[in-house]
């Protein structure tokens, strides 16, 4: 996929890898929108942007909210044009500490499905119809090795990028020959403020920058037509050429 000038969403863009990615996407020459819901978080980061020459926007919303996704669109498509790249990288973990899933709230299950999966599939609705009009597009979804490994206390969290593993299978399977594709990422373990509210005690010497896993990232998306549609990529072990095999219980994604 050819970056410059293209229009691109970033969810999640106030910290972590969704920030590394809106940056590493602005330095490419796209036109980024950020979406986060820290308001003073995702301004920092458009400043930043902008410091350096990119081009971003920032749209403060929650996307586990039902009601934000037709907002974001919106505003997304009256700042830079309709959308070409969307990369969906906002997570949540539910509850903090972690716990066994018979012993999550509802009310958490719910929240770590709405905003990893339900809002995913909204904004998807909402952007990937376009794309198929036009003929061409990109979703890039960020999963998470607790979709395909049974870790105890990750269940909510699981649960929720399982759903988002195979939400990519299906819409890559059903967009076949449109132009559209879409991608699932597993960015592996990175040293955020998410993973430290997960796992406290982890060395953070052995966790990977998010920097280094966006431009990984990046380097998918520009060779996007090189790997099959709805394929799920590991983002360590991609090899510029086809999709790698999950291993599952390797690593504990972040993203």
């Amino acid at each position: 996929m050819e970056l410059r000038g293209a229009a691109a969403l970033v969810t999640g863009a106030s910290r972590g890898l969704g920030a590394a990615v809106a940056r590493r996407l602005a330095a490419e020459g796209a036109r980024v929108v950020c979406v986060a819901r820290g308001g003073e978080e995702l301004a920092r980061v458009v400043a930043d942007i902008r410091g350096a020459g990119g081009e971003a926007h920032a749209v403060a919303a929650d996307v586990g909210d039902k009601h934000a996704p037709h907002a974001i669109a919106g505003t997304a498509a009256a700042l830079v044009g309709p959308i070409e790249l969307l990369v969906q990288a906002a997570s949540t973990l539910g509850h903090v500490p972690l716990r066994p899933l018979l012993d999550t709230d509802c009310e958490a299950l719910e929240q770590a499905l709405a905003v990893n999966l339900v809002g995913p599939f909204r904004l998807a609705k909402l952007l990937v119809a376009p794309m198929a009009l036009r003929g061409r597009g990109l979703v890039v979804n960020v999963t998470s090795d607790a979709a395909v490994a049974a870790y105890p206390t990750w269940g909510a969290y699981g649960v929720s990028k399982a759903g988002l593993d195979h939400l990519g299978r299906i819409l890559g399977a059903e967009l076949e020959g449109t132009g559209v594709r879409v991608v699932t990422v597993d960015p592996g373990e990175m040293d955020t403020a998410m993973h430290a509210d997960a796992i406290p005690d982890a060395d953070r010497a052995t966790l990977l920058q998010p920097d280094v896993v966006a431009a990984r990232i990046v380097r998918l998306v520009r060779a996007a037509d090189s790997v099959p549609n709805g394929a799920r990529v590991e983002a360590s072990a991609w090899d510029g050429r086809s999709p790698a095999a999950p291993e599952p219980g390797r690593d504990l994604g972040s993203g």
